[in-house]
């Protein structure tokens, strides 16, 4: 646990108190989460789904491009 320090103003301890318990439902309530990949690293882009391959000029290379 990190130390809290009051810089500006004059707390009672009766409101340390208070932000303190707040600060500690806080931390217990809500679970510390993992940061998401970025979407453009997510390898689910690049398959194409139930989408058949369509015949035509240049879509070898548009093969490779992301929908």
């Amino acid at each position: 646990m990190t130390d809290l320090r009051i810089v500006r103003g004059d707390a009672t301890p009766e409101e340390v108190a208070a932000l303190l318990v707040a600060l500690r439902h806080i931390s217990l309530t809500e679970p510390e989460r993992e940061p998401s990949p970025p979407r453009w690293r997510d390898p689910s882009r690049r398959m194409r789904g139930n989408v058949p391959p369509r015949p035509g000029k240049g879509t070898w290379w548009a093969s490779g491009l992301p929908e």
